[in-house]
């Protein structure tokens, strides 16, 4: 059976995966996560997703590789927050508005590569500057794109969203599934 590598360290990303491939070992890549301005925030995903998987792929050519990469769209491109403040001003300029989750996925194997988006639109309900301290003292915001998460206390400040609830989380499994069945084993 081929080795599957989980280019990423994120805790939610190996729990999805283990939904479709029980056994898989984890190596994030470690790549400059700068994004092109001239790129759509669409193609800057979409290229670190891919950057991730080609990184592990070159020293890993016998595998199958999946990276994904997340970005929260409002205005501008949140990652991850930097600190504290960082955080409360993204979670600010998501009070009471809808905004885009996208999340790129790459599978790289057999010499070649898939990368797909997912986009969801999240809509937020308005939260006061209690509820945003409150919530960031959790530290649950600080290693998610946008400051937040939607399987977590983050829930709580979401009223709807349109799209994949995983791609949310990180990891959009109905999509990933069908781009596997696209990298069959060879017998």
């Amino acid at each position: 059976m081929r080795e599957v590598i989980l280019a990423s360290q994120s805790p939610r990303r190996q729990e999805l995966l283990q939904r479709l491939v029980p056994s898989f070992s984890v190596q994030p890549a470690d790549i400059d996560e700068s994004m092109s301005p001239e790129m759509t925030p669409e193609q800057a995903v979409c290229d670190l997703a891919r950057r991730k998987a080609q990184a592990i792929a070159q020293s890993h050519p016998q595998s199958l590789v999946i990276a994904a990469d997340t970005i929260v769209v409002c205005d501008t491109i949140f990652g991850k927050p930097e600190d504290e403040a960082d955080a409360a001003r993204m979670l600010r300029s998501l009070s009471g508005r809808a905004h885009q989750v996208m999340t790129a996925v790459s599978v790289a194997g057999d010499g070649r590569e898939k990368t797909e988006v997912s986009v969801t639109d999240v809509h937020f309900r308005p939260m006061s500057e209690t509820e945003i301290a409150d919530y960031i003292a959790t530290g649950e915001p600080m290693d998610k794109a946008g400051a937040y998460g939607i399987q977590g206390y983050g829930s709580l400040f979401i009223e709807r969203i349109e799209g994949d609830y995983y791609g949310v989380m990180g990891l959009p499994v109905c999509m990933l599934h069908q781009m596997l069945k696209k990298f069959p084993e060879k017998g």
